[in-house]
């Protein structure tokens, strides 16, 4: 019989799993409630990866998260990918799917990057028809990411806010926010991030993402902050989110640390301060 607690994220800390902190997960996870994957690690055949998720998967919530869809391309997207996502869903049952508001394909070129999008009309009715089209094929909702952004595209007739909602509204999917990326993009590009997040529509919000970025100038010398999930959550950051959970209260939060992954320890003591500002709420 299915555990129904794994068919959920539960509004506690998560993590990003790295096959280095396999045994130390089973062994102590100390706050960690769930976990989360790239889906594009395990689209594969067979292998101890898979062998560890399907090990993982009796004992944890799993958040599917893609970096791949490009859902945000101006071409179709790649069926064949797709299916493949298709096929990881239905075996693994995970208790959410996400994919980022992000382009990374043109053509038959695939960029290892996940790219802005001018907000107009035309962007939004074909993010929702890719939406639609990943909702239908799954046969799930999904959760639709906030970018972080360096640069603003003079062509942008709405604004990131409701070119989310109404993505959303058109489609039935939810989203994630990620608090990191609104500190980025604030700095970057000099909005208030308290404002984005006191406008931002918390109702929708089934998972939160906090990572770390680097701190560098431009050529003119001004903040400019990159998102690496190479680092610990900066303090400004933290701040951010607490206000989000004070707001909107305990929300699935996870921990995402992808570069320069350090030992389990220093990746639970994260988890550990997320769940302090949960807890009180929760």
């Amino acid at each position: 019989m299915l555990d129904q607690s794994l068919t959920a994220l539960p509004a506690k800390p998560g993590v990003g799993y790295k096959p280095q902190h396999f045994a130390a997960i089973l062994a102590d996870p100390g706050p960690v409630g769930w976990l989360e994957v790239h889906a594009e690690n395990y689209m594969g055949a067979g292998g101890r990866p898979l062998a560890q998720l399907r090990h993982l998967a009796e004992r944890f919530p799993i958040s599917v998260h893609g970096v791949g869809l490009s859902i945000g391309g101006e071409g179709p997207l790649d069926r064949d990918h797709l299916m493949r996502l298709k096929h990881l869903c239905g075996w693994l049952n995970p208790a959410s799917f996400s994919e980022h508001l992000a382009w990374s394909t043109h053509d038959s070129a695939y960029l290892n990057d996940l790219l802005p999008l001018p907000y107009t009309a035309a962007t939004l009715a074909r993010v929702a028809d890719h939406v639609d089209e990943v909702q239908d094929v799954l046969g799930r909702r999904m959760l639709l990411e906030n970018p972080s952004t360096y640069i603003a595209f003079a062509e942008s007739t709405l604004g990131e806010l409701d070119f989310l909602a109404e993505v959303a509204r058109r489609t039935g999917c939810g989203l994630l926010l990620d608090v990191n990326n609104v500190h980025v993009s604030g700095t970057n590009q000099n909005h208030d991030p308290v404002a984005y997040l006191d406008a931002f529509p918390l109702h929708l919000v089934g998972e939160i993402h906090l990572g770390g970025h680097d701190a560098d100038r431009d050529d003119r010398g001004r903040p400019l902050l990159i998102d690496s999930h190479g680092a610990e959550v900066a303090d400004p950051v933290w701040s951010l989110f607490a206000r989000v959970i004070r707001r909107a209260g305990a929300i699935p939060t996870l921990i995402e640390w992808d570069n320069d992954v350090p030992e389990w320890p220093v990746l639970a003591a994260e988890a550990t301060r997320a769940a302090r500002i949960l807890e009180p709420v929760a």
